[in-house]
């Protein structure tokens, strides 16, 4: 029987080639495109899953509310909270900590390279995390003081692929000589925390041992079988009477920790100082919805392409039923025909996937290997995605086709039941609304990333050239003579040092203000900068005075505008004093300006108060540079450096691309939504090609007799494209609120955005009806100009 089922299949596709491929292609561009979605998601969900232990690895997070602020969320705690935990705890099995050591150089012989992600670790991290060990032993790899582990690639890197690598050193410029005990396999990138470098925790300074004021460092737990988590939350509330009340108490700062299981943290963190890009579990609603509306929508073209056939296919129902065929069989044979239509569609897709990959990869910032196809997972996958368009687009033809009454589809007469074309309008409205949903988020997502890429910042990110010299030895007088090189070239139009540029992370510290009622104790930004930070950066002095050199060193500072609302200066910031916490000294620092406000961080977040001092020859050089002939600049501002900075490699950014590196993530999501969006309007339109062929077919007759009677052209389209219009003004309706909804919803993520104008709703609607009248005029066109006797010869 099955054969035999097959056979018809293959035949019915020989027969109705157009149809048959037409369908293939729906099928192939819903399945291929809903994969890729699928293959983002299972991505973004895999995050830190690869750990043994994943089930039972939290990390612990600071929550720290200041009077009359918002909550401030770090991922970073104080040092001793690890061993403390181990002690007050009998849950915890182990304790971990990491800290970020910044980008540095490293010697081998004669090759200096900068080396980023470098963490100091506790002993027992691979205890905790998985990493498997190339060579080394991971329970002594990081016992000794100056000892290393290192990822593979960074190994190869400096050593070559050789191996042998544990018993070799490196040496940073500050002459410590770090051992390697231990190389691993490269940190997956789906993992919220990457390094290439560990350092051993006892390198440290003893000195941290105590010291439960300060925070920087990642602390990780993981909890025994059979803990419950939210328990073991709730009995962390006394660590800061037990450990920190003593010293922030007196400024009124409660600060609780929490938990958060690792494998959450990618999708539902909202913390500072995450330490690698985060994803968003809203995307995954959304690309999920995608994934399932791009197969719906290619379901009911599937449909609509079945049931235009119907004509074709009357006779031979009627005949199998005369001759006993059941219904149940009717059915199997179109469900069996529509399955091996997914099926045909699926061989296609997978070529398709292994062409495009390449492409998804570049787009969605992904790195999936066609090797994720072989993998049971994804597998099983493909497999319910088969079944689901086979038995989900060949369902309602098989119920519909198998219940022809056979007396009258030999007549020549089919069923127009009223409930088939209102079912058939529904699923067209359903394919418009989507297709305008998804264009409406199209633009607003477009016009918002648009608005973070042009919005004023309080500065001039353009032609900004910044270069560290990273080097643990005292370089600040080479510094200086590197700024006086770069002041004789007229290719560089300014050159100045700070401590940090917009963009980067700055130092959060805890300072004594004046303010209307009296010093409060607040926790402000600070960094250091030189007398030409503002004039190279383009900002605005707008009250007081700017630094004026080594005099301010000691006791000068700016601040910007967001610092003087805060504590209510209004007119009179100049002579404002602030001082360190606990200071009797009296030695104060004095506001001499006040900066125009800028954005340090992205735009997601708000301007905070901010603290500059002035901090000549920092290690962070900016140039502004002639946009004319940028790469020759580049070249003479290398030579230089090499000449000063012969240790130093010279490795620059330009600060427009590390400022807007921080919307990559929401840039990649973007585009990835865009061409999804622009895929379901095009699968849209295939289905409108079925629907239309199939009331042409119905109509044929009728248009063949207003033409026998005199009707033109002109007057025949509307009779058709007018049932068009009004659908897509029904989907209008639907789509509007439920955009309106979602997109407001999305954009309250952002502190600065575009709101809400009619134009996304209105130029989304006029897109899909344009597209929708030329799909349907062209049918409609070929249907009216078609010779009348053909379709009228059986009369």
């Amino acid at each position: 029987m099955i054969k035999n089922l097959l056979l018809v299949a293959l035949r019915n596709f020989k027969r109705d080639k157009w149809y048959s491929l037409l369908n293939i292609l729906g099928l192939t561009i819903g399945i291929t495109f809903s994969l890729f979605l699928i293959f983002y998601i299972q991505d973004e969900l895999s995050y830190d899953r690869y750990h043994e232990k994943a089930d039972r690895i939290f990390r612990v997070e600071s929550y720290i509310k200041e009077p009359e602020k918002d909550t401030l969320k770090w991922v970073s705690t104080p040092f001793p909270m690890a061993p403390a935990l181990s002690k007050d705890y009998p849950e915890v099995e182990e304790a971990v900590r990491l800290v970020g050591n910044g980008n540095i150089l490293y010697k081998k012989g004669e090759l200096s390279l900068y080396q980023d992600k470098v963490f100091f670790a506790d002993s027992n991290v691979f205890r905790v995390f998985t990493h498997p060990f190339l060579e080394g032993d991971p329970k002594t790899a990081l016992v000794a003081p100056n000892s290393m582990v290192l990822t593979q690639s960074v190994a190869e890197k400096y050593f070559g692929k050789a191996g042998g690598y544990v018993g070799k050193s490196l040496e940073n410029t500050n002459g410590d000589v770090y051992k390697i005990t231990g190389v691993v396999e490269d940190v997956p990138k789906n993992s919220h925390i990457i390094f290439n470098v560990l350092i051993s925790r006892s390198s440290l300074p003893a000195d941290f041992a105590n010291n439960w004021g300060g925070f920087g460092f990642n602390t990780y737990v993981l909890l025994k079988p059979q803990t419950n988590a939210a328990s073991f939350e709730q009995k962390l509330l006394p660590m800061y009477d037990k450990y920190l009340a003593s010293i922030f108490a007196q400024f009124q700062i409660k600060i609780r920790f929490g938990i958060r299981p690792i494998t959450a943290i990618h999708l539902h963190s909202d913390m500072e100082g995450e330490p690698e890009e985060l994803g968003n579990i809203s995307y995954i609603y959304i690309f999920s919805a995608a994934a399932f509306f791009m197969l719906l929508i290619a379901c009911i073209n599937y449909m609509n392409l079945t049931t235009a056939r119907s004509a074709r296919r009357s006779k031979e129902i009627g005949i199998r039923k005369v001759t006993g065929s059941s219904r149940w069989q009717l059915i199997s044979q179109f469900l069996v025909e529509s399955i091996l239509t997914a099926l045909f569609a699926l061989l296609l897709s997978l070529g398709l996937i292994a062409l495009l990959l390449p492409v998804f990869n570049s787009l969605s910032g992904k790195s999936i290997s066609f090797d994720t196809l072989l993998q049971a997972r994804t597998l099983l996958t493909i497999l319910a995605v088969v079944v689901f368009v086979g038995l989900m687009g060949g369902s309602y033809p098989a119920l519909y086709l198998s219940k022809f009454n056979p007396v009258s589809v030999l007549k020549g007469s089919l069923s127009k039941s009223s409930s088939n074309v209102t079912l058939r309008r529904a699923l067209v409205v359903v394919q418009f609304s989507i297709s305008i949903i998804m264009l409406i988020c199209t633009w607003v997502v477009y016009n918002q990333l648009a608005y973070l890429r042009s919005k004023d910042l309080g500065f001039n990110k353009d032609q900004v050239l910044t270069v560290t010299a990273n080097s643990q030895r005292d370089v600040r007088s080479k510094i200086l003579s590197f700024k006086n090189e770069m002041r004789q070239n007229p290719q560089v139009l300014a050159v100045s040092t700070s401590q940090a540029v917009p963009g980067a992370n700055i130092n959060f510290n805890l300072f004594t203000v004046e303010s209307k009622s009296g010093f409060v104790d607040k926790g402000v930004f600070t960094y250091g900068i030189d007398e030409d930070y503002f004039n190279t950066l383009g900002m605005e002095i707008v009250q007081g005075r700017n630094f004026s050199g080594l005099s301010d060193t000691l006791r000068s500072i700016i601040v910007n505008e967001r610092m003087v609302k805060e504590f209510e200066w209004g007119e009179n910031a100049i002579g404002k004093t602030v001082k360190f916490p606990g200071d009797t000294s009296g030695n104060s620092l004095e506001v001499v300006g006040v900066v125009k406000d800028f954005n340090q961080q992205s735009l997601y977040n708000p301007i905070a108060s901010l603290i500059l001092f002035y901090r000549p020859n920092s290690n962070n050089i900016q140039l502004k540079l002639d946009p004319r002939n940028i790469p020759a600049t580049v070249a003479r501002v290398e030579q230089s450096w090499k000449a000063l900075f012969p240790e130093l490699p010279f490795q620059y950014t330009f600060l427009d691309q590390d400022f807007d590196s921080q919307y990559a993530a929401d840039q990649k999501r973007g585009k990835l939504f865009t061409t999804f969006s622009v895929l379901t309007v095009l699968v849209t339109c295939l289905g409108l090609l079925g629907l239309i062929a199939f009331i042409t077919e119905q109509r044929q007759k009728e248009i063949s007799i207003r033409k026998v009677l005199g009707a033109s052209v002109g007057r025949i389209i509307p009779l058709i494209t007018g049932n068009f219009v009004v659908l897509v003004g029904l989907a209008c309706l639907i789509a509007f609120p439920v955009a309106w909804y979602f997109m407001d919803k999305w954009l309250q993520l952002f502190t600065y955005n575009t709101g809400l104008s009619v134009m996304p709703f209105l130029l989304s609607a006029i897109a899909v009806l344009v597209m929708t009248m030329a799909t349907v005029l062209f049918h409609t066109i070929r249907a009216a100009t078609a010779n009348p006797v053909n379709s009228l010869r059986d009369e």
